[in-house]
């Protein structure tokens, strides 16, 4: 019943350095994320929308943690 503290999910299955670690953005917020990027572009696909959010973290020496969500979703809607 402890799964979740000792795997990390792959954050997108097609890239290899597409791993988050759960102190970078835990599951509650990344499922926040997603649904806002899904109310805001419906026409984006799931696997598009992570490709943009990897584009932001990646724009940001490689990490999310720091941003405020509300800050993720413009700099990920920017891309899309």
């Amino acid at each position: 019943e402890n799964n979740l503290q000792k795997t990390s999910a792959p954050f997108a299955t097609h890239s290899y350095d597409a791993f988050i670690s759960p102190n970078t953005l835990n599951l509650s917020s990344f499922t926040k994320l997603m649904k806002k990027l899904q109310e805001i572009h419906p026409e984006a696909s799931r696997d598009k929308i992570v490709d943009a959010l990897l584009e932001v973290r990646k724009n940001n020496k490689g990490i999310l943690s720091g941003l405020s969500i509300s800050s993720i979703v413009e700099r990920t809607s920017v891309i899309l």
